[in-house]
């Protein structure tokens, strides 16, 4: 377990818990609080994690002690497996979102490690993006409510905006606006400093997504992944996804296969971003998107090419 995370306080009941660098596993969560009520965004990736942040925020807004509702932005386990440590509380995630938990489970995440060794390169890519992770043991514990394009939540006497941008990083992303702090939590939708990565799209979306966030005016911005960002972050990611969705398009007509465009596309300033071999997954995606009728990449087959890139 890493050493690093951080509480950051935002100002006016808000709080902002970091994981840098950000990279595989490693995610964002929020806290909200008025009076003694409080909404958690996002628990992590295992329960360790998850109860370290819980201490945390504790020991920091004793209201902490009771987390009165909790929203997952996806369903990506680095921002739900850790669930059942605040099993009582009013769990929320879009429709979409509580769907796809059952996709990937924390047994299967589980297995997948076990398998490492077998698997050549996708293994040796699985132990190094999962291995810090404990994934025995955890109930995966899903929602108790769900909702569909937008729900407005009270958090005491503030309003909270929960509104479903996806299918874009996942199948029902959704973003967290709290308006009277000019504040946005994006879940995945923004990762800051490190390499977007679209497992579902379509790339319209999420493009989209972003304009969004930028449209609500912010003056902070919590991402799923990275350090705290404005709508400067959110207009980089936007402009990564129109480079990487122009540059696989380019080689859509050229006739390369998704391997090919993936391992030829120029990165340029993009490549100092972390995890930059998730262009592997991105340019997959965007082929499906363009009408590829290949049969689809199964994940042990996106793991070795992003093993292969990462090399």
């Amino acid at each position: 377990m890493r050493d690093d995370a951080r509480l950051e306080d935002l100002g006016d009941g808000l709080y902002a818990y970091l994981q840098p660098d950000g990279s595989w596993g490693y995610s964002n969560a929020g806290l909200v609080c008025d009076g003694d009520q409080t909404l958690l965004i996002d628990t992590l990736f295992d329960l360790p994690l998850t109860r370290r942040m819980l201490d945390t925020m504790i020991d920091a807004v004793p209201a902490a002690r009771k987390i009165d509702t909790l929203v997952n932005t996806h369903a990506n386990g680095d921002h739900c497996y850790g669930n059942e440590l605040v099993a009582d509380a009013r769990i929320i995630a879009s429709t979409a979102s509580a769907e796809e938990m059952n996709a990937v489970t924390p047994t299967v995440m589980a297995s997948l490690l076990k398998g490492a060794d077998e698997m050549g390169v996708a293994g040796e890519f699985l132990r190094a993006a999962f291995g810090e992770f404990e994934f025995e043991g955890i109930q995966l514990t899903p929602p108790t409510e769900t909702f569909d394009g937008r729900l407005d939540l009270d958090v005491g006497d503030r309003r909270v905006e929960l509104i479903e941008v996806g299918p874009a990083h996942t199948r029902g992303d959704v973003i967290i606006h709290v308006p009277d702090a000019r504040a946005v939590f994006t879940g995945d939708i923004l990762f800051i400093e490190g390499t977007p990565i679209m497992w579902e799209g379509p790339v319209a979306n999420w493009i989209d997504a972003c304009d969004r966030i930028v449209a609500l005016d912010p003056q902070v911005v919590v991402p799923g992944h990275g350090p705290l960002t404005d709508t400067r972050g959110a207009l980089a990611v936007r402009d990564y996804l129109v480079y990487v969705r122009d540059e696989a398009r380019k080689r859509f007509d050229a006739g390369l296969s998704a391997r090919e465009a993936a391992l030829d596309i120029q990165l340029g300033d993009y490549s100092a971003w972390l995890d930059s071999e998730r262009i592997a997954v991105n340019v997959m995606t965007l082929y499906r998107e363009f009408g590829d009728d290949s049969p689809p990449p199964g994940p042990l087959e996106m793991f070795e090419l992003m093993g292969e890139l990462r090399r």
